[in-house]
């Protein structure tokens, strides 16, 4: 059987990396506003630093931003591996509670966390010890 130039094959998944970008793309019926969406997936990584004003960047104070990090990286995984299977039934589904999760993680639970979570006390030098030494040894 000859390969025919004029079919696209029903199942075609970009790379591993691009995948989650992807599952966000095929959550959205509107072609529109699924280009529009992976975009602003995309660009909205850039927005980080204006999005989190937290006066402290590192997530190592931040009990509340670390429980909300964890939550991401699984929404993430979840994408990515969405993007992968066909877009139909459960992963269909999931792919777009993972998109929403996305966008509501970076323009909602982000600032919010910044705005009401009290970091811990910082160190005042590197050579000082961040938690308190524990036992005798």
């Amino acid at each position: 059987m000859r390969a025919n130039p004029a079919v696209t094959p029903a199942h075609i998944v970009p790379e591993w990396y691009l995948l989650p970008y992807y599952a966000i793309l095929r959550a959205i019926p509107n072609k529109l506003a699924g280009v529009t969406a992976m975009l602003t997936s995309i660009l909205v990584l850039f927005a980080l630093p204006w999005l989190d004003t937290s006066p402290v960047r590192s997530g190592r104070f931040r009990p509340m931003f670390k429980v909300f990090y964890w939550l991401l990286v699984a929404d993430c995984v979840l994408l990515t591996y969405a993007g992968g299977e066909p877009p139909e039934g459960t992963w269909l589904i999931m792919s777009r509670i993972g998109a929403v999760y996305y966008f509501v993680h970076f323009f909602l639970v982000l600032p919010l966390v910044a705005r009401i979570e009290r970091p811990r006390p910082l160190p005042t030098s590197i050579s000082q010890a961040v938690l308190p030494a524990t036992g005798s040894g």
